[in-house]
This record gives C-alpha cells, structure tokens and sequence, in this order.
C-alpha cells in the first residue's frame, strides 16, 4: 500500500536535490537531526563517493579500518582517491590502534572512516576513541548501517563531536531486511560554517546526479514505520545464532572474537595449515561455507567470518560440523 501511494504521487517529478522534504523528515524523525543537515543518496555506497568527491582531489587520502568489509578500496579507487589502512586490534575486545592512525596520516590525508559498527568486527567507536580521532582535525566518517543490529548489551552511540566536521551515514536495506529496497542518507554534523559549506557543495554534487529514486522518497516514512519489527527480528535471530555459536565453540581449538553488534561473527581458527586450506576444507569435506579473513583485510591469519543470518536449525548444524573439521585437522 505503501509503494502503491508512492507511485501514485511519483507521477509528478519536482526533484530535490538533497532528497524530498518529506523523506528527509521521515530521517529527521528517526534521527533526531535537522532535516537542513541531510542529504538522500540512493545508497551508502553512492554517499561516500559524494564524499570523496567533495573532501579528496586525485591522488589523496582518507584512511580506513582494517579489518573491515572489501568495499573501500573500489569506491577510493573510481574516485582517484588512496584507501589506506589504519588497524583495529582486539585484546579481548576490538579497538582502534590511534598509533596506527597516527602514522598513516600525512599531508595528502583528507578524512577518516569509521564504521560503527564494524564489519565483521562488531565493534562499537566508543566516545573516548572518537574525541581522540577527532583530534586529528580531519572530516569523520561514520558508517553507522549495523547500529541497530545490537548482539549483546544496546551500546549508545557516541555523541557527535562539536568542533569536528562529520558525516553520519545510514540506510533503509538493512533496517527493512531488503538489500534491493535502496535508500540512503547522511547526516552533516560540526562548526556551523563547514558544515553548511559542506551542505552547499554535496547539494551541487547530489543536484548533478539526482539519482534516488523518486517512488522510494514518497515511500520512506510508511516503510521506515515497518523497519523497527524487521530490525528486531533479525537482531534477534542474530543474537541467537551468536549465542549458539559461543557455545559451540568453546573448549573447542577454535576462538570467538566477540562482536558487539551486526550480522557476522569472527573466529581466529588454530594455526595448523593456511586459512585458504582450512576454509577450502570446510568447503569441500563439511559443506560448510564461511568466509576467509584476507577477504576482510585481517592483518594475519587464520581466521574465518560466519554469517549469524542463517535460519538456526541449519545454522546449529554448521557450526557443530565447523568445529568438528578443524578438531580434525588439528589431531591431525
């Protein structure tokens, strides 16, 4: 009913460049933001190559974590922009290494990247990581898709530093469990006269490409009513699923690295043969399919990335015989 009014009232086209008003209150609503400080892109992917282009020129920086999802080093790339990497480290919890950030900043550096959570990590920026971030004097940022997907105790997320220019990035897929129902927004945040300088300018940008869809802005704000019991059922079964896992696992040779939110789960795996010969194996002697940690930009290995989304039944069973196979491998 909700997309029949859309494209009811799509037959009309007064395109806005920031998005239509009314899906921008919708985001505003949801956000507590000011409608004035966001902008609509057909996805998050298409939001940071807005950014890329208002922050960088050709042979610039930003800086990104790793490990964290394949999707940077593309979007840096189209752009003529340097992806380069800073680390998150996990001494029982994950981290950002500041004095890995510290040194990879340079004179070309022209923002950095977060994602909070992180994909696969899990991992929260807490408020005393993001002030020190924000001292590096760089445009922040913040990919916040998976915050509502929380797995253990619901983690706030940080307020937004005042004195820093950041770009608070969200979307409708994940939150309405539909990876074809694209829509994305960022939020533009800090000193009042960047951030408008940064609105003026993402407005020319968005105004050139005016590329979100008309049908879905009409849509937003019934479908966004819809998201909260999608959102819950999915972190639900996450939740589930983690818990499944975290039993599973233990006493076992293989080690849950404990996310704080999302859909993925790593595990740091024995090191008795490469990664690539434990996930092929997986594969091909269990029938379990899990994803490798070079493909996430893991400094080391071996590790592996399950999906929590599974139905749980079939879930369960893959990870008793996950475990079972490297229990295998390791008596050899």
């Amino acid at each position: 009913m909700a997309l029949e009014r859309a494209q009811s009232a799509s037959r009309v086209y007064r395109p806005e460049a920031r998005g239509l008003r009314s899906a921008r209150e919708a985001v505003s609503e949801l956000t507590k933001s000011p409608v004035e400080d966001i902008v609509l892109t057909a996805s998050t992917s298409e939001a940071y190559s807005y950014l890329f282009k208002l922050l960088c020129d050709p042979g610039d920086s930003v800086l990104v974590p790793a490990p964290s999802y394949p999707l940077f080093e593309h979007l840096a790339e189209l752009e003529g922009v340097r992806a380069v990497p800073y680390r998150l480290a996990y001494d029982g919890a994950w981290h950002v290494d500041l004095g890995s950030v510290r040194a990879a900043v340079d004179a070309r550096t022209r923002a950095l990247v977060l994602v909070s959570p992180n994909n696969p990590t899990g991992h929260y920026t807490r408020e005393a990581e993001l002030a020190e971030l924000a001292r590096f004097g760089l445009p922040l940022i913040s990919d916040e898709v998976f915050a509502p997907f929380w797995l253990g105790k619901p983690r706030p997320l940080p307020p937004r530093p005042a004195d820093c220019l950041m770009f608070t990035l969200d979307g409708l897929s994940k939150r309405a469990g539909s990876p074809q129902l694209k829509l994305g927004w960022m939020l533009v945040s800090g000193p009042e006269g960047a951030r408008r300088e940064a609105l003026s300018r993402l407005e020319l940008i968005a105004d050139t490409f005016l590329s979100v869809s008309t049908p879905v802005q009409q849509a937003l704000p019934q479908l966004l009513e819809l998201c909260p019991e999608i959102t819950e059922h999915i972190a639900r079964r996450c939740r589930e699923n983690l818990a499944a896992l975290s039993q599973a696992v233990r006493g076992s040779a293989v080690t849950l690295l404990t996310p704080e939110a999302g859909w993925s789960a790593p595990l740091h795996l024995p090191r008795v043969v490469s990664e690539e010969e434990l996930v092929l194996g997986l594969l091909r002697d269990a029938s379990v399919l899990v994803q490798p940690g070079w493909f996430y930009d893991f400094e080391d290995e071996p590790y592996a990335i399950v999906s929590l989304l599974g139905e749980p039944r079939a879930f369960h069973e893959g990870v008793a015989r996950l475990v079972t196979h490297v229990t295998r491998v390791v008596d050899g």
